[in-house]
């Protein structure tokens, strides 16, 4: 058979490799839902240990910056080193961190547990973000989109499996939670064979195609990624008050049960998922500067309710501010990669990294605020986040020279 490829046909770099963006979306998921199991049993530990909010907040700190310090620097050495099986070895992390947490009974040891979650997440997010832009062909909004709908989807599975697993059969329950680390492990370590053999010339095809998003002067880019750095503030600051504490909200102010209150945080983590399933291909349709505006800018009205909500309404807000929210991460990612072509390791680092640390300053500084003047207050104060959202304003167009 002839191998010329026939006239129309799309060239091998420019095809979405589904298969592989699938696998990747499917470990987000399982690593994903394990990070979430460390917040979702946070009432049982804080009760166990007698932990004060701002003890949580640290907890939460401990993850995130394990996890957002690291996640730079391990895009920029993939960058100028591609690693393929660092892929199902940042797993083990987050097994040995599970396994830490199962047999948690003091506070240093849920710190090293909760830092252990972390590093596992250090590794996995850069790397498999470089793999979806690998395979994403054309399509680099869609694959960014299902790769994180999968974390997302994860995060939402969490403290559904808290309140049927966990709250049943207790905190030693996490190490069962431990498997999956290792199901995930054998999936990527087939991944990492076809990064290895498939997904580096494609990464390297298409930089030489002659496609590569023009370079803006260095002026500009900086200010676009410092744009974009404080929209991700925005966003996983105002996440994190509430994967971090609205199950204490529901319950002190609605006086609802632990159950009923994660079964609400699973609702909102769900719409997240949705919701960011749709960012990235309405970005590839319609530009990704408009999805990041709206995204952003367009949730406030609904943060500015909630804290004034009754419990009925309390469930449909929050569904509506996940669904809007979450469509801002995929744009965001693709668009900082165009900006700065070539550092797709790196920019994927440094995004995945800096919205892991924000959650966790966030949830840190808004612990001491619930300490001090209730954790109603927490909400009144985020609700006016989202109006960062205007800076989007000021992105550059990254196809401009």
């Amino acid at each position: 058979m002839n191998a010329t490829r026939a006239a129309g046909s799309p060239p091998a770099t420019d095809t979405t490799v589904f298969g592989v963006i699938a696998a990747i979306s499917a470990c987000h998921l399982i690593n994903d839902m394990l990070q979430s199991l460390l917040p979702a049993i946070y009432p049982n530990l804080k009760a166990e240990l007698g932990l004060s909010f701002s003890q949580v907040g640290l907890v939460t700190l401990a993850y995130q910056m394990t996890a957002s310090i690291l996640q730079p620097l391990i895009g920029l050495y993939a960058d100028k080193r591609p690693t393929p099986l660092a892929l199902p070895g940042g797993t083990l992390f987050s097994l040995a961190g599970l396994l830490v947490l199962s047999a948690a009974h003091s506070y240093v040891l849920l710190l090293v547990g909760a830092s252990l979650l972390g590093m596992g997440s250090s590794v996995f997010h850069p790397e498999s973000s470089r793999v979806a832009r690998m395979a994403a062909g054309r399509r680099h909004g869609l694959a960014q989109s299902m790769f994180q709908v999968g974390g997302n989807a994860g995060s939402a599975l969490g403290p559904l499996a808290a309140a049927i697993i966990v709250m049943r059969w207790g905190q030693s329950s996490l190490a069962f939670f431990a498997m999956l680390a290792l199901l995930s492990c054998a999936i990527l370590w087939n991944v990492g064979q076809w990064y290895r053999h498939h997904g580096l010339a494609r990464l390297t095809a298409g930089k030489g195609s002659g496609r590569a998003t023009p370079a803006l002067p260095r002026g500009k880019v900086l200010g676009g990624i410092t744009v974009l750095l404080a929209l991700i503030f925005s966003k996983y600051v105002y996440l994190a008050s509430l994967t971090s504490y609205f199950t204490f909200y529901l319950i002190h102010h609605f006086g609802v049960s632990v159950e009923v209150a994660q079964l609400h945080l699973f609702a909102f983590l769900a719409a997240v998922a949705v919701g960011t399933i749709a960012g990235g291909p309405l970005g590839d349709r319609f530009g990704r500067k408009y999805v990041i505006w709206f995204s952003i800018l367009g949730a406030l009205p609904f943060t500015l309710l909630l804290p004034h909500a009754s419990l009925f309404w309390t469930g449909p807000l929050t569904i509506v501010i996940g669904l809007i929210l979450a469509s801002a991460f995929p744009a965001i990612v693709v668009f900082a990669q165009d900006l700065v072509p070539g550092k797709i390791g790196m920019i994927s680092g440094l995004f995945f990294g800096f919205s892991f640390g924000m959650g966790g300053v966030g949830a840190a500084v808004l612990g001491e605020i619930a300490d001090r003047a209730g954790i109603e207050m927490v909400y009144a104060i985020c609700a006016f986040l989202p109006a960062i959202g205007l800076l989007a304003a000021l992105l550059p167009d990254p196809k401009s020279r």
